[in-house]
């Protein structure tokens, strides 16, 4: 029988547990000099490995009062974030954004910034600056040009102009007006110029752009574009049959020309950054498309992508995904992995399992291991929040619509114990480097074929499961691969029958047949999935029985000392989680009503046994406001600690979080 208890992760920064002091050495953010690119790796200047563990923040989240940007940089601190992308600053929907604060005011440009958005954002960087915490920036994302921005057929485009950004001349000026207004502004705070300051670590050109997805069809651009398209063909002696050409269908001549569009477009613009004095490392686009969207950032100083597990715009809104990932061979892992080019720094700007996703908690643990085995530049959760209002203490609870879409609202993960609730250890994992990177390399050839460029992850067998073997990197066809370890990226590498995969660390290892993995390191050992079905469930230091059919079980040392000679650690359990009173369809597929406070965790049920020295353990059962409620009995047999979590007495909140003190 599941017990379910109130549980509310507050959305300002009384937490209940703090682990910034981890991280103290790290403050400010900048003090290791500026970000570059070494190899694989993002390395700080003083030869400090750059590792981001980290959330986005969205439209109006950007432009802050002051006092808030003031609360939410020491929240992120306390839950070990250490990196804030700055996403949708441009959006005409997002209220403010950077052109204007108060929308009543008529303006029929973009050409310039309205004075009290950047001034909540200089705040907002310098808050974040002393609390150690990095800003990816993001240039053009959803920006609507307007009539008196000078532009063709302005009230046709879509937001950001994709694709017409890539080539249209006056689209490129306002882009570059834009950037030249954006890294020339000193902040008064920090007293240093965007371009000049070490922490902001990264940017990218334009975010999920391409010729693939986004056709180009409308005039005058088109014929433009035609025109240009049988220049370039005439000079490579390619004959095109006669007629108006149609950009929907790409073939092999059609996406070589769409690829060399947008390296010329990313050539120009990061030329123009450097001009400006724009240090830190550039992408192009972010998202694991088509493969010709890959090879477009073969030039880059890094690659980005974006995944989700659940994403709630794929059907209708509300929809309620019951398949969960852990029992799965081909996952997230795979999908970031086709933009990953072997010998680049990767980073994933986007992720997300998106709420109302029922088993969203095997997300967060998972990806922040593999990033760091993998040896990403690390990744930000698609969102923190959409605004910065007082919420309503529910899920997806208080947000506004966007243009009557109400899925970016399932977005907001700021208070959700399934996810934020796990960020101390994703944090410990990632940016303490509690688990190994991967001890082999292996390059994935993709072939010579026709077709080749418009290949999709999910054509790719190839990929499916080998990002939690070894580090993985793509080579593109008339590249040669770095790593000796070459296979093919159109053939299954990873046995199916055999239900299982282990690390080439043997520190992560996942049973898609027995829907369970294990993460083992030597500060953070964890178990994630259908642990009931399980049994008992061994790691190096760590041992559980659980009785709920799912769950997240972590134990992390909150020193530099292993968790068996540890003084401090803490261990979190969480499962489902939903608002008090969500009603769902019959066949729990469609989130009817979303319901209300106080947020609702089923709680863990399990035994605990746990390898220490500690003689006279204790164990603190710790509520949401952080309060010391209890101790939890329990006894140290032959060097091993034993005891048992599960709901609480009545009179005592309960919880899903656990402080072992020696």
């Amino acid at each position: 029988m599941s017990h379910w208890v109130p549980f509310t992760l507050s959305w300002d920064d009384h937490l209940p547990v703090d682990i910034s002091f981890v991280f103290d050495e790290e403050k400010p953010a900048g003090k290791h000099g500026f970000l570059t690119v070494k190899g694989n790796l993002f390395v700080f200047e003083d030869g400090t490995v750059g590792r981001f563990w980290g959330t986005n923040f969205n439209s109006g989240a950007n432009f802050p009062p002051h006092d808030y940007s003031e609360m939410v940089a020491r929240r992120l601190a306390k839950l070990g974030v250490n990196i804030v992308r700055f996403h949708q600053m441009d959006a005409e929907w997002a209220t403010p954004n950077i052109f204007e604060l108060n929308r009543a005011i008529p303006k029929n440009n973009t050409l310039s910034f309205e004075a009290e958005c950047i001034d909540r954002l200089d705040y907002l960087i310098h808050c974040l600056k002393e609390q150690g915490i990095y800003v990816y920036m993001d240039m053009l994302t959803y920006r609507q040009f307007r009539v008196d921005d000078e532009v063709d057929a302005y009230e046709k485009l879509p937001q950001a102009a994709k694709p017409y950004l890539y080539f249209d001349q006056r689209l490129i000026a306002l882009q570059k007006d834009y950037n030249q207004q954006l890294w020339s502004h000193k902040n008064p705070y920090t007293r240093m110029a965007y371009k000049d300051d070490p922490a902001i670590v990264m940017t990218e050109l334009v975010n999920e752009a391409d010729f693939f997805t986004h056709p180009v069809n409308i005039e005058p651009y088109r014929s433009r574009f035609e025109t240009t398209y049988r220049a370039w063909a005439e000079d490579k002696g390619i004959w095109l049959n006669p007629g108006p050409v149609d950009f929907t269908h790409p073939n092999k001549v059609m996406s070589l020309f769409f690829v060399q569009v947008m390296m010329n477009y990313n050539r120009e613009m990061v030329q123009h950054l450097r001009s400006l004095g724009v240090k830190i490392p550039i992408t192009g686009t972010n998202w694991t498309t088509y493969l010709g969207v890959t090879a477009a950032q073969s030039e880059m100083d890094f690659c980005d992508s974006h995944v989700y597990w659940n994403y709630p715009w794929t059907g209708p809104a509300g929809t309620v995904t019951g398949r969960p990932m852990v029992a799965e061979l081909r996952n997230d892992y795979a999908v970031l992995a086709m933009m990953r080019l072997e010998g680049k720094p990767f980073f994933v700007s986007e992720w997300d399992h998106a709420y109302p996703a029922i088993y969203r908690a095997e997300s967060v643990l998972p990806l922040a291991a593999v990033s760091v085995f993998q040896n990403w530049g690390g990744s930000t959760i698609h969102t923190y929040r959409y605004g910065t209002w007082i919420p309503e203490n529910r899920l997806a609870g208080g947000s506004s619509t966007i243009n009557g879409v109400v899925y970016r609202n399932f977005f907001d993960t700021f208070n959700d114990p399934a996810k934020f609730g796990l960020f101390y250890h994703a944090a410990l994992i990632v940016r303490r480097g509690d688990v190994q990177p991967a001890a082999n390399q292996i390059a994935i050839q993709v072939p010579e074929t026709e077709n080749w460029m418009t290949m999709t992850a999910s054509g790719l067998p190839g990929l499916a499961g080998l990002p939690e073997v070894s580090q993985v990197g793509m080579v593109l066809p008339g590249r040669k691969a770095q790593s000796d370890h070459v296979v093919s990226a159109v053939e299954q590498h990873i046995n199916e029958q055999s239900g299982e995969i282990i690390s080439d660390t043997g520190e992560l290892r996942r049973s898609w047949k027995e829907r369970f993995g294990v993460i083992d390191s030597p500060r953070t050992q964890a178990v994630y999935g259908f642990l009931g079905e399980a049994g008992l469930i061994k790691m190096s230091s760590l041992e559980v029985a659980v009785t709920n059919d799912f769950g997240v079980i972590a134990l992390s040392s909150l020193t530099d000392d292993p968790i068996e000679n540890s003084h401090s650690m803490l261990l979190t359990a969480i499962g489902r989680c939903e608002n008090s009173g969500a009603q769902y369809n019959e066949g729990k597929s469609r989130l009817l009503s979303a319901g209300t406070h106080p947020m609702l965790i089923e709680a863990i049920e399990a035994q605990i046994r746990i390898k220490t020295n500690l003689p006279h353990p204790k164990i603190l059962v710790i509520s949401e406001q952080g309060e010391l409620v209890r101790q939890l009995e329990n006894k140290v047999e032959h060097g091993v600690l034993s005891f048992t979590i599960g709901p609480q007495p009545e009179w005592n909140p309960s919880t899903m979080y656990y402080l072992i003190r020696g």
